[in-house]
């Protein structure tokens, strides 16, 4: 039997855009939504948050399995920082038109945390990767209209640039995906690693 072929994915996340994401690699995966708790120290620098992130959720998911499948969890969690303050999802519009009038007319960071654990023997990998985005400058109704579309409100830094907020970047530098919400070159190689083979 080929382990390689027989892995699945299960990820560990409630996000359509990872799902969406993570079906473009051609790898049977189910949905498992974790519930591990996301509070960290304020002190933490964005590298050490998303990778902690990722592993606190793909662990939660681990240690709820009965049987231990031939799978792969995925963890995987993203923030958006300016000028060395981390942005997560907006609480409401109000605090999304704050976070996308900061972002306006200059760039800013991505990090993307991934938590690979293989279900069968425990190994754990995880990696993070950085991009950085430069929004354009934009009128404060241009600020409200994007607000209200409703686009950004449940995404780390109030936009989401596979929709209409691409409407507000004008360059990244790095990876497109990894603004997405789950860098998939990264993601094959760590699956590699672990003997699940994205392009065999």
């Amino acid at each position: 039997m080929n382990t390689k072929s027989s892995k699945s994915i299960i990820l560990a996340s409630s996000s359509p855009r990872r799902q969406e994401l993570v079906a473009v690699l051609g790898i049977p995966f189910t949905v498992m939504p974790s519930h591990a708790d996301e509070t960290v120290p304020q002190d933490w620098n964005p590298e050490k948050m998303v990778t902690e992130l990722a592993l606190r959720k793909a662990q939660q998911v681990y240690d709820s399995l009965g049987t231990k499948p031939e799978a792969i969890i995925v963890g995987s969690d993203t923030v958006v920082v300016k000028d060395e303050q981390i942005l997560g999802k907006p609480r409401d519009e109000e605090e999304a038109a704050s976070m996308i009038s900061s972002l306006q007319g200059r760039d800013h960071e991505v990090y993307t945390g991934v938590a690979c654990i293989d279900a069968e023997t425990g190994r754990t990998i995880v990696r993070s990767r950085a991009t950085k985005v430069t929004m354009k400058p934009l009128s404060r109704n241009e600020v409200m209209a994007y607000v209200r579309s409703g686009e950004g409100l449940d995404k780390a830094g109030a936009y989401g640039i596979q929709g209409l907020g691409a409407s507000l970047v004008t360059r990244i530098e790095g990876d497109y995906f990894n603004v997405v919400g789950l860098p998939l070159s990264l993601l094959a190689d760590m699956l590699g690693e672990l003997g699940l083979q994205v392009l065999d």
